[in-house]
């Protein structure tokens, strides 16, 4: 499995075992992002092309088909001997994820609830560096998105200026009187410029 792709290996060093389906899908989900597989979870397999088909809908097909081939392999490659053997005559990788979402899935909402409560929880105090405190929440909402959480980037800053202290609250009257719009790593890095203002 080297050979296929160094990242590979987060996956083969971490085989799905059961307890671990949250961190497995994580990594996961890192690997398809950086092969560009990640399509293939959310696309239908394009239909198979009859006679007269264009060169276009060929491609397309075959490049589903083969996508979709690699992601199974990669999958089958970093799960348990039980594991595997049970999905092993699954035609796709959507029939896979779906049955260890439906044998794992209670982990899912139980990590992801854990996650939302933490971010709901979180203070950063006064004298903490701002950086530390924002990628911390980037990370949270990051595992609250691999755990299937939608949240829209809005709400995302939103969630992370709410749980900044008292000396920022001229940052967040300004973001919102403004109506900036900012990425996290944009917000980020607006703190940090505020935060040496501030001190």
């Amino acid at each position: 499995m080297t050979s296929f792709n160094p990242l590979a290996n987060i996956l083969t060093q971490n085989k799905l075992e059961g307890p671990n389906y949250v961190d497995w899908k994580r990594n996961l989900d890192i690997l398809l992002t950086a092969e560009e597989y990640k399509f293939v979870l959310s696309e239908m397999c394009p239909e198979k092309p009859g006679e007269g088909a264009t060169q276009d809908q060929i491609k397309a097909h075959q490049k589903w088909v083969k996508a979709d081939e690699m992601v199974r392999c990669y999958i089958l490659a970093s799960m348990s001997n039980v594991l595997q053997h049970q999905h092993q005559k699954m035609d796709t990788t959507y029939d896979i994820l779906e049955n260890l979402k439906e044998m794992f899935g209670d982990q899912t909402s139980a990590a992801r609830q854990n996650a939302l409560r933490e971010i709901l929880t979180s203070k950063m105090e006064e004298g903490t560096q701002v950086r530390t405190h924002v990628l911390k929440m980037m990370s949270l909402l990051n595992d609250m998105e691999v755990l299937g959480a939608e949240v829209d980037k809005a709400t995302q800053i939103e969630m992370v200026l709410n749980t900044l202290p008292p000396s920022f609250q001229q940052f967040r009257l300004n973001y919102n009187m403004n109506k900036m719009d900012f990425t996290l790593s944009k917000l980020l890095n607006e703190l940090v410029a505020a935060e040496t203002i501030i001190k």
